[in-house]
């Protein structure tokens, strides 16, 4: 099944055709279809006359990308999000929180992290993600590094090593999307996410943190430097 059947339009909702209704969707495909930000524009509901729901949605979308933790207080910058969704989305991301199941997930191959992360695939900027791993290859977090420009990730080691050193990190795995805007989301290596993964590599062979994968996902797949042996 294609992941990101849709991407959730900046109109309001009694704009757009009924079958492209975030709710309606959900109905239709089922929640693990839906982006992001069509799943927050369902808990928003609507947005003020001068922010429509999809606009509030990507807004909060990249406060929740861009700052690690977030506080009740950060949703306040978001236009057209009031006290009383504010509580509503704040209550959302605590009970996901609180429902994480308690055993780590373990990685034995690709294709296990793909789930986790591939909700990444439709941000129109690119995010370059860090999985971090203890010695039983089990999941300790999965955080943004950084956020690039339209098409190009600025990375460096600090950002991307920093947390794993802080949690006593074994490996890492890292990842990026490649947004559908640019060469259709094509998720092919670029020279310059070779680069990349080779200099990572060599601050990890420092570190004694190894990284064991760079992914690039997209909406219809994932592309594994490891399974192509890039590595």
């Amino acid at each position: 099944m294609k992941y990101f059947q849709n991407t959730l339009s900046e109109k309001r909702i009694k704009e757009m055709d009924i079958c492209d209704r975030p709710r309606e969707r959900m109905q239709t495909v089922g929640a693990d279809a839906l982006s992001d930000a069509e799943l927050l524009a369902i808990l928003i509901g609507s947005g003020s006359k001068e922010n429509p729901v999809g606009k509030v949605a990507h807004e909060l979308l990249t406060l929740i990308d861009t700052k690690p933790t977030i506080e009740y207080e950060d949703f306040k910058q978001v236009k057209g999000l009031g006290p009383a969704k504010g509580a509503i989305i704040f209550a959302a991301l605590e009970l996901g929180r609180r429902r994480l199941p308690l055993k780590r997930r373990q990685i034995s191959q690709p294709g296990d992290i793909y789930p986790l992360i591939r909700h990444y695939a439709d941000r129109q900027q690119e995010h370059f993600i860090v999985t971090s791993l203890n010695g039983a290859h089990e999941i300790i977090s999965i955080h943004v590094a950084s956020v690039g420009t339209i098409n190009r990730t600025l990375v460096h080691p600090r950002e991307v090593f920093a947390p794993a050193i802080e949690q006593r990190a074994v490996a890492i795995l890292v990842a990026h999307n490649h947004p559908s805007n640019i060469n259709g989301g094509e998720i092919t290596p670029s020279a310059e996410d070779l680069d990349v993964t080779r200099r990572l590599k060599q601050v990890g062979g420092i570190l004694g943190i190894a990284v064991i994968d760079h992914m690039i996902i997209g909406g219809e797949g994932y592309y594994s430097m490891l399974e192509h042996e890039v590595l």
